[in-house]
């Protein structure tokens, strides 16, 4: 138990938000919300937690060991061997003390989803969810434990025109949002004729993960990891050329094309990649780049198709967005044979990056835009008429209580609050039948009728944006 004097913390990778901070927060979730259903996706929300077995296996060995696991209630350990439980070994003794676990992303929790409940369910099936997952990931800048993604998804179809919606809805967020991006395209098959191509099929989940760290450890530190996989060096050569071909995304296509022929391997992926830079190139983009890059893995392990990453062009942060499509997903939950496709957008770094670049718009105006200050008791009833007034047109407004306190303590609360007006109604205003209106930045202080009062608010709130 922590002792009683400790101070007040919170768990590494976890932040608190501010009002300020929230605002923006909800200004990128409504953003990306509002693009989500021009496309006719429909919200979902699922569990922060699932059973064990509905997250495990799914995303690679890396990710199972970076599940939170949440402790069975009551006496966990007492029906564990004693034995077992001297050797200490965590993987053996976490199905008798923990069943259940926090989402470690949205993907797999749709997909049990939509095995539940397919038969109740559109086909295809346009889905969009925002809520937290968690990952027990060394916390860093832009890397935190607790996390929200913002997925898009498809099931019950196998067009690749969904793919071309995707990367129309890349265009249309990252536009809104003033941050330019390149989206990296590749495609899982072709990754996979590639480790056939050098005779490394069986190594094709290890490869990917390996080529997945590209963007961290280079090419000389990905050949090390293909070295410790058990690939010889005439394989790792091979793999190296390959994913250093130049030139163009098509060019490189071509060439690729040119082996597989010679290898005989199917040219699925490379086909399908064809077809989906082709229809963004027929339909085009405005705000963000498109490019074949065949040093994109995704770790994820049940990605078998397209996959999809996103990077700012003007700042080193990692990726901004992933996705790809699943062949499978629902199938080890006993729906066979339904495809999907999605993506998902990290709202942590999109905000980090428009705090260092500046937003799209003024925050300062969405806050509270009007106090109403009464002097007296006898000043309550008519605080609370012109609060109404205000809050009826609209006005963010709100009622300062503490009747007592001095005028510099009252204007000190509105200031640290980022209040731009202090309506005034002392026994002057009362027999007047106006308000007295401070405008605090400047500190002009004039009588005036509620209209005058509304109008001059209203002006302040919503300004002419010529």
């Amino acid at each position: 138990m922590a002792p009683s004097n400790q101070k007040p913390s919170i768990p590494k990778g976890t932040r608190d938000f501010d009002a300020e901070q929230v605002m923006k927060r909800n200004f990128l979730r409504n953003t990306i919300i509002g693009v989500y259903e021009q496309f006719g996706f429909e919200p979902l929300e699922t569990p922060a937690m699932e059973w064990l077995a509905t997250l495990t296996g799914k995303y690679g060995a890396e990710g199972d060991q970076l599940l939170f696991r949440i402790l069975k209630n009551g006496d966990y350990l007492r029906k564990v061997d004693k034995e077992l439980l001297a050797k200490g070994k965590h993987q053996e003794l976490t199905p008798y003390i923990a069943e259940k676990g926090l989402r470690y992303d949205l993907t797999v929790p749709f997909a049990r989803y939509v095995a539940m409940n397919h038969h109740a369910l559109p086909m295809p099936y346009r889905r969009y969810q925002v809520q937290p997952v968690w990952r027990g990931d060394r916390p860093q800048k832009g890397r935190y434990q607790e996390f929200w993604q913002c997925d898009a998804d498809v099931v019950g179809s196998d067009s690749l025109l969904h793919e071309l919606e995707l990367v129309q809805i890349y265009d249309r967020v990252f536009k809104a949002l003033g941050i330019k991006a390149r989206v990296r395209i590749n495609n899982r098959k072709l990754l996979n004729g590639v480790a056939s191509l050098v005779k490394a099929h069986e190594f094709f989940g290890p490869i990917c993960t390996a080529i997945d760290k590209m963007d961290k450890i280079g090419m000389e530190g990905v050949e090390e990891e293909f070295r410790k996989i058990g690939l010889t060096d005439e394989q790792v050569g091979e793999l190296k050329e390959v994913l250093t071909l130049e030139g163009p995304g098509m060019l490189k296509l071509n060439e690729l094309a040119e082996r597989f022929a010679e290898g005989f391997i199917d040219p699925a992926g490379i086909n399908e990649v064809r077809d989906v830079l082709g229809n963004v190139l027929q339909i085009g983009v405005e705000h963000v780049e498109v490019d074949f890059d065949l040093t994109l893995a995704r770790g994820l392990s049940y990605y078998t198709g397209t996959i999809f990453e996103v990077v700012a062009t003007e700042h080193d942060f990692g990726s901004l967005s992933g996705g790809g499509r699943y062949d499978n997903l629902t199938g080890v939950f006993g729906l066979e044979g339904v495809s999907g496709v999605g993506i998902s957008f990290g709202l942590e770094r999109l905000f980090d990056i428009l705090e260092m670049q500046g937003w799209p718009i003024d925050f300062s105006r969405l806050g509270t835009r009007a106090i109403v200050m009464p002097f007296e008791v006898e000043g309550v009833q008519r605080a609370l008429e012109v609060l109404k007034v205000l809050r009826d047109a609209g006005v963010k407004a709100e009622l300062y209580t503490e009747l007592d306190q001095k005028m510099g303590k009252k204007m000190k609360y509105a200031d640290k609050k980022g209040i731009p007006f202090a309506v005034l109604i002392g026994s002057k205003e009362l027999e007047s039948g106006q308000v007295g209106l401070k405008d605090l930045a400047s500190g002009e202080q004039q009588l005036l009728d509620l209209d005058a009062l509304l109008e001059r608010v209203e002006r302040d709130q919503n300004p002419d944006p010529a």
